[in-house]
């Protein structure tokens, strides 16, 4: 078989296979919304404290 008349593998096209349901620049996650840092806090300082408090009921 002459495989010089094959050809070459074709590359990918380096395009995702779905849409991402939080990509940026979408309905829900818009370009230039960040979550600030006493957002972020808050939810940390509330998380320690209900696993804190679970915790406690165990032990």
């Amino acid at each position: 078989m002459d495989y010089s008349k094959s050809g070459g593998v074709k590359p990918g096209q380096n395009a995702p296979r779905h849409a991402e349901h939080n990509a940026k620049g979408s309905a829900k996650n818009p370009f230039g919304k960040g979550a600030d840092k006493a957002d972020l806090l808050a939810r940390m300082k509330a998380a320690a404290e209900a696993r804190k408090t679970t915790e406690d009921d165990i032990g």
